[in-house]
């Protein structure tokens, strides 16, 4: 029998996301993933980590990379550029976490630059040189990346896929959501370190699931992938409006992002999709992609799943039980995850890196993916400054 083909990992983050991938990264199966080092650019947050994990700490990326096969990118947003060419430039395969990158206003900015403000054509123009940049990186080294987009993976999307792919069908229209209230990262709702808002943070997610069924129905039907080319959008601040009135439960102290925003994606075939994205949502998650085809219509629930509910008359006996993100409060009927890495697609998206980098293949959402989805975004940033007209997505 041949020897189990080692994959060492390196981890950039300490936060929630590195810790699912955790999760997920000592389930895959057929291969020996090593977690070989994590850094962070907190030390105590990186030393805590570490111990808590049992993996090496390493002061910075830069010195981690020697130790390790592939680089886990689970920093914000602004950073991750940063981490890609690091590892690109040393052979090293990467996992980067969603949104790929983005807009980040000037060097050493604080909390003098507001995003929401700031002019959007040369936002995308920086965007599209941050993106080829990457791109000529990853291309040019040969090494593989790996865009942890998980609506890609989750369950009900890979259904849709195989019922795309087998039956021919022709994806007519989609529609798809992300909402909830708020965020895990501390830096969130600040656009210099996450890039924008609810269509940066949040429709990124069912964006990405959309493109990917696109992809997916273009290249089994001729070899080539269905792509947008033109996004118009709105967003707006709603929290900050002068009649909004604050009952308390609504997150509102955003620096200066918009809480809500939608999209109405053209692609080249002339279909189209429209995604939502808001920070104005209670009870949890709201996450789903919707196909209409022409000859079938699915529901992808992506969280919650409906697998358990259950009901709990006294929040204090739950205060130990996780139930499902974002859950506002534990009292009453609440939508619990039994494995949440499985159902929202973590568990399989790294089981497909690891075995890319393992075997040199392309994972299901890669480069191409993520460069579409950033572009449509910061498209759509641009389309909604304009009021909402048909703004060209720039091909990558």
């Amino acid at each position: 029998m041949a020897a189990t083909k080692k994959i060492r990992v390196g981890i950039v983050g300490a936060g929630f996301a590195a810790g699912f991938h955790i999760e997920s990264l000592r389930r895959v199966y057929g291969y020996e993933v090593e977690l070989a080092g994590v850094t962070s650019l907190r030390e105590e947050s990186r030393k805590k980590f570490g111990a808590e994990h049992g993996i090496p700490v390493f002061d910075s990326v830069e010195a981690m990379l020697e130790h390790i096969d592939v680089l886990d990118i689970c920093s914000p947003p602004y950073v991750h550029e940063a981490g890609i060419l690091a590892a690109a430039s040393a052979g090293v395969g990467i996992i980067c976490e969603k949104p790929l990158t983005g807009c980040f206003g000037p060097v050493g900015a604080g909390d003098e630059f507001f995003g929401n403000r700031a002019g959007k054509k040369q936002m995308l123009e920086e965007v599209i040189d941050r993106l080829k940049r990457i791109a000529k990186a990853v291309r040019d080294n040969n090494v593989v990346l790996g865009y942890a987009e998980n609506y890609v993976y989750a369950p009900s999307i890979q259904k849709e896929r195989e019922i795309i792919e087998k039956t021919g069908a022709q994806v007519l229209r989609m529609v798809g959501e992300e909402s909830h209230n708020g965020s895990g990262s501390p830096v969130y709702g600040i656009w210099r370190f996450a890039g924008g808002g609810a269509l940066m943070g949040k429709a990124c997610h069912p964006l990405g699931g959309v493109l990917y069924l696109k992809e997916a129905e273009g290249l089994a039907r001729n070899g080539k992938p269905i792509r947008p080319v033109s996004v118009s959008a709105r967003i707006h601040e709603i929290t900050r409006l002068e009649g909004y009135r604050d009952a308390g439960f609504i997150r509102t102290d955003y620096h200066d992002i918009e809480d809500y925003g939608i999209m109405h994606v053209v692609f080249d075939d002339g279909t189209v999709a429209d995604v939502i994205a808001s920070e104005l949502s209670l009870g949890g998650l709201t996450d789903y992609v919707e196909v209409f085809a022409n000859n079938h219509r699915t529901l992808c629930r992506i969280s919650p799943t409906n697998l358990v509910d259950t009901f709990n008359p006294s929040g204090p006996q739950y205060e130990d039980i996780y139930t499902v993100e974002k859950i506002s409060t534990k009292e009453g009927w609440s939508p619990a995850a039994p494995d949440e890495n499985f159902t929202v697609g973590y568990h399989a998206e790294m089981q497909d890196f690891i075995s890319c980098a393992a075997t040199g293949s392309q994972p299901q959402a890669g480069l191409e993916l993520a460069l579409d989805t950033i572009a449509t975004i910061y498209a759509a940033y641009l389309s909604a400054e304009n009021g909402g007209i048909d703004t060209e997505v720039p091909m990558l």
